[in-house]
């Protein structure tokens, strides 16, 4: 036979163990069972005393019980803080349960009319088979069995001809009082058992709901949930963003027909309820001021809720921009192993050139021949450093320690980059630079600082203003381990579908753009030990405070003099001096 093993879900354990009441609602059963037994006191004193005052009970004793068991269930009620029974016959049980039997035996022990207390019974095991176990309230049940056929042997030997009916009422009353013990304990674990299951499929339809509005608030892809009027229930962050629309955002519900651009979406919507079916559609979001937006548009009918059957109709919109770069990447990405291999293919035949043009210009004595190779050595050493570098970065991890690095000095650097960049372009009043800290020492290549740099200020002039330092290259901090640089431009912001996907390889905003230029400074970087992040920050530009475009390029220090040639050793961390 298999071993049963209990099966196990992500909310929580399996409820295969015994059933107990969850600590509030315990609370109120405890509460509800003083408060009962506080009420039945009071009547009972009440009963006592009325019956002592009309002479039908002259027993004084009676009246004393009634009181005692009265102030006795209000100092339970208030002093006694709510604690399971248990299973067995301890101090709890005899502060509550106890103290009603005897009460109640006293009283039918007393009573000396014709009024029988026998039922009153039926509390005491009542409180044991709800706030304690099955054993327990059975317990509970016998001894007050044991206490009725007590009383119905004291009969006999008072008066053995009448007392055959008090043995038979003592009997029946005993056998109901087990009934009701196993009945009411039966009922309890059972509903105990119920509440138990109910908060486990609470906590786990909780669980899964907060799961589910988390997911739908990441995706990337817009979520709609509009009702047959388009009025809009839901729409998580990146639908707000493609509906691209300001007025009518702000409030959490909105209507697909407050604004002219979103009429298509509405007709849509309307066409898929008109069918109950599920449509799919391009659609372009035109706003004014904007450029239009392509997205793709798809629909999903909800069952009917409620009473009135209505339904809900849920729109998937996927910007058309994120899937179209997909495609291009993969293109390009294809493009670009396709380049390496022309890349390695290229390498020998060019050693060959540069080998035969070196033997040529030993063996020709014309100057104008020798201008000649000169530009042919020199174009094919230009050609053989763009092979290198198509090559590097396509061995990106290797990169760090296949290179020479270099110590050198960054603002003078950097400075003398800028100016360069600045001179050949015509752009000198554009280009502002600002050191204020003493220049560090950084471990960088400097034709890759250069490549870093022209590709960085290239990207910011293509989108600044073109006004008087529109473009501003500066420190930002320094310390013992790193110092950084920032080139920043008064830019508009980017679209977060673009700075996403900003250091990507072969993504682009534009199309004419190849997406290469961040990717390879992010690797460039990398390979040295640096970093590069983009960010939004203020500056003055010109003297009026300006958001804009910010690069920030954090360089490892070093102690090396500059121009020390940086060699990696068998540990590529430590390296040593030429």
């Amino acid at each position: 036979m298999r071993n049963a093993t209990p099966e196990h879900s992500w909310f929580g354990a399996p409820l295969t163990q015994e059933p107990t009441p969850e600590p509030q609602e315990y609370d109120r059963l405890w509460h509800g069972f003083m408060t009962a037994r506080a009420t039945l006191g009071l009547v009972l004193m009440l009963l006592q005393v009325a019956l002592y005052a009309t002479g039908t009970t002259p027993n004084v004793l009676l009246v004393a019980v009634g009181a005692a068991y009265f102030a006795g269930t209000l100092v339970t009620k208030v002093m006694l803080k709510p604690r399971p029974l248990g299973g067995s016959f301890d101090s709890a049980w005899g502060g509550v349960v106890g103290a009603d039997i005897l009460a109640f035996s006293l009283l039918q022990m007393f009573q000396s009319s014709s009024v029988n207390y026998t039922p009153l019974f039926a509390l005491p095991i009542l409180l044991a088979s709800v706030l304690g176990s099955l054993r327990l309230a059975l317990g509970t049940a016998a001894g007050v069995t044991v206490l009725l056929l007590g009383g119905s042997l004291w009969a006999y030997l008072q008066s053995p001809q009448t007392a055959t009916p008090y043995f038979v009422q003592a009997a029946l009353s005993g056998a109901g009082y087990f009934v009701i013990a196993f009945l009411a304990s039966q009922l309890s674990r059972r509903l105990a058992m119920e509440g138990k299951k109910a908060r486990s499929s609470q906590l786990a339809a909780t669980v899964q709901r907060q799961v589910n509005e988390l997911v739908i608030e990441s995706l990337s892809d817009g979520v709609i949930v509009a009702d047959v009027h388009g009025g809009v229930r839901a729409a998580n962050p990146a639908a707000r963003q493609l509906l691209g629309s300001k007025s009518g955002l702000q409030s959490l519900t909105f209507s697909l027909r407050d604004e002219p651009a979103w009429r298509p979406l509405y007709r849509l919507m309307q066409l898929s309820f008109g069918t109950s079916a599920s449509q799919q559609e391009g659609i372009t979001l035109r706003h004014a001021g904007h450029g239009p937006r392509s997205v793709l548009a798809r629909t999903r009918l909800t069952e009917p809720l409620g009473p009135e059957g209505e339904s809900l109709c849920v729109l998937f919109l996927q910007d058309q921009r994120e899937v179209e770069a997909r495609m291009r990447t993969e293109k390009l990405a294809s493009m670009g192993r396709m380049s390496t291999a022309v890349a390695h293919e290229i390498r020998n035949p060019l050693s060959a050139i540069i080998q035969a043009n070196a033997l040529l210009e030993e063996a020709i004595n014309d100057p104008r021949l020798n201008k000649l190779t000169a530009m042919v050595g020199q174009n094919a050493k230009r050609l053989g450093k763009i092979v290198d570098d198509i090559l590097d970065v396509s061995r990106v991890p290797l990169l760090g320690k296949a290179r020479t690095r270099f110590a050198l000095d960054l603002h003078e650097s950097v400075q003398r980059i800028c100016v360069d960049w600045a001179t050949q372009s015509s752009k000198q009043r554009v280009v502002q630079t600002n050191f204020v800290q003493p220049s560090p020492m950084v471990s960088f290549d400097p034709e890759h600082l250069r490549r870093v740099l022209v590709n960085l200020l290239d990207n910011a002039h293509r989108y600044a203003s073109g006004q008087a330092n529109a473009i501003q290259v500066s420190d930002v901090s320094q310390d013992r381990q790193a110092t950084a640089i920032s080139i920043w431009s008064d830019g508009a912001p980017m679209d977060q579908s673009v700075e996403r996907h900003l250091f990507e390889p072969f993504f682009s905003s534009e199309s004419r753009s190849s997406g290469l230029g961040l990717y390879i400074c992010r690797e460039l970087c990398s390979a040295h030990g640096a970093s590069i992040v983009y960010q939004r920050s203020t500056r003055t530009a010109p003297g009026v405070a300006t958001d804009g475009n910010e690069f920030v390029i954090t360089f490892l220090q070093t102690d090396w003099a500059p121009g020390t040639s940086l060699i990696p050793a068998v540990d590529p961390s430590r390296p040593v001096a030429l």
